[in-house]
C-alpha cells in the first residue's frame, strides 16, 4: 500500500483558528485526510464539522477523542451523525489521555485504563453494527445501567439512526498494551511519533493483538498512524541557527517526554527508551519534572528531532522522508506552518 499523507490541524491555542485554505491546497494536492485532536480547550469534532462543507473528499478524522470524556453511546452517536453529514468520510480515533487530564479536567479516576478501553470500544462497534439492542455489562459500563441509584427502568436500546458504511475506529496508544488492543480491536494505530527504521518497537506489539482477531480483517487493511511537523530549513540553516522555527517542535518533544505522565509512568518516554534514546529521555524528564522546562527543550538533542520529524533543508527532508515510505506506515500527519511545505510533501509522495 502507498504511504498516504494526512493534515494534522491538533487543538487550538486561546482562539480557534481554522485555515481552510491550506486544508484545501491538501485536498488538491491528494491527500488523504485532515485531523483534529483535543487537550483541555477546543474539541475535536466541532472543528471537523465546519471543515466538512468546504471539502468534498478528503478523510475527517478525530487523533483523539477522549474516551473518559464522554459516554461510548454519546460517541457512537457523534460518529454516526457526522458520517451521514461528511458523506462517510468520518475517522473515529480514540484515545485514554492521561491521568493530569482525565483526573485534573473530566474529574474522572485513572483507573485500569486498558480494561476501560477494551469494554469502550466494544460498545461502540456493538452500536454501530446495529445487531441488536445494546446490552453491556462490565467493570466500567453497566447497559441498561442497573446499580447505586438506578431507578430500576431503563431498557436496551438501538440507535436510531443507520450506519450508511462502516466507520473506521483507531486507537491513539504509545503503550505496548494499547498497540495490542488496536490491534486486536480497530482499524487503526495512531502514534505520536514513529521511527521508520525500528518499526518492530511498534509492529510487535499490534501483530500480536492482531492474532487474536477474529472479523476475518486482513492484515494489509490495517492503519499505522504517525504525526511529524514537517519545517523546512534553508542550505545552511543549522538547527540551532533556526532556533524559532525548532523552539515549537523540542518543547513539544520536551512536554511529551517530561510531563505527559508520572515519574515511574510515561509512555512517550518509555518508547524513546526503547527506541535507543534512554539517557536523553531521563535527563528530559527530570529537568521538565523539576520545573526546569526550558532546560528540558534544550536538553532535545537534534538527534531525536531529525529522527522522529521531517525536519531539515529540502535535500535532508527528500532523503529522510524516502525512509517513512518504506516503512509499515500506512499515513504520515503532517503538521506545517510554511505553506510551500504542503507542496513539497505531495510532489515527494507522488
Amino acid at each position: 500500500m502507498a504511504l498516504q499523507l494526512g493534515l494534522m490541524l491538533g487543538y487550538s491555542g486561546r482562539h480557534i483558528d481554522i485555515d481552510y485554505e491550506q486544508i484545501k491546497q491538501a485536498e488538491a494536492l491528494g491527500f488523504d485526510s485532515v485531523w483534529t485532536a483535543e487537550s483541555w480547550g477546543s474539541d475535536a469534532v466541532s472543528p471537523l464539522a465546519w471543515i466538512g462543507p468546504q471539502t468534498s473528499k478528503i478523510r475527517l478524522g478525530t487523533s483523539i477523542m477522549q474516551m473518559p470524556g464522554r459516554t461510548p453511546a454519546n460517541t457512537a452517536m457523534t460518529a454516526l451523525t457526522m458520517q451521514q453529514l461528511s458523506g462517510g468520510r468520518f475517522v473515529l480515533g480514540l484515545g485514554t489521555s492521561g491521568p493530569q487530564v482525565v483526573e485534573g479536567w473530566h474529574g474522572k479516576p485513572w483507573h485500569k485504563p486498558l480494561t476501560m478501553t477494551r469494554e469502550y470500544i466494544s460498545i461502540v462497534k456493538n452500536i454501530f453494527a446495529r445487531e441488536g439492542k445494546l446490552e453491556f455489562s462490565g467493570e466500567f459500563f453497566d447497559i441498561p445501567y442497573k446499580g447505586e441509584n438506578s431507578k430500576g427502568i431503563g431498557k436496551p436500546l438501538k440507535t436510531m439512526i443507520h450506519p450508511t458504511e462502516p466507520i473506521p475506529i483507531h486507537l491513539g496508544s504509545m503503550s505496548a498494551k494499547g498497540q495490542e488492543i488496536a490491534g486486536e480491536l480497530c482499524d487503526g494505530l495512531h502514534l505520536t511519533c514513529m521511527i521508520p527504521e525500528k518499526p518492530e518497537v511498534i509492529l510487535d506489539n499490534v501483530k500480536r493483538g492482531f492474532a487474536k482477531r477474529t472479523d476475518g480483517k486482513k492484515w494489509e487493511d490495517f492503519e499505522i498512524i504517525t504525526s511529524s511537523p514537517l519545517v523546512i530549513l534553508e542550505p545552511g540553516e543549522s538547527l540551532d541557527s533556526a532556533q524559532g522555527k525548532m523552539y515549537g517542535v523540542k518543547s513539544g518533544l520536551a512536554l511529551y517526554i517530561g510531563g505527559m505522565g508520572t515519574k515511574k509512568k510515561n509512555f512517550y518516554k518509555e518508547y524513546f527508551a526503547r527506541a535507543g534514546f534512554e539517557e536523553e529521555s531521563n535527563n528530559i524528564q527530570d529537568l521538565f519534572l523539576s520545573g526546569k522546562q526550558d532546560e528540558a527543550v534544550t536538553a532535545v538533542t537534534d538527534e531525536m528531532v531529525r529522527t522522529i520529524n521531517l525536519v531539515g533543508t529540502k535535500e535532508e527532508i527528500t532523503e529522510r522522508f524516502q525512509l517513512w515510505k518504506e516503512s509499515p506506515l500506512t499515513t504520515m500527519l503532517i503538521s506545517a506552518q510554511q505553506p510551500e511545505a504542503i507542496e513539497l510533501l505531495a510532489e515527494l509522495n507522488a
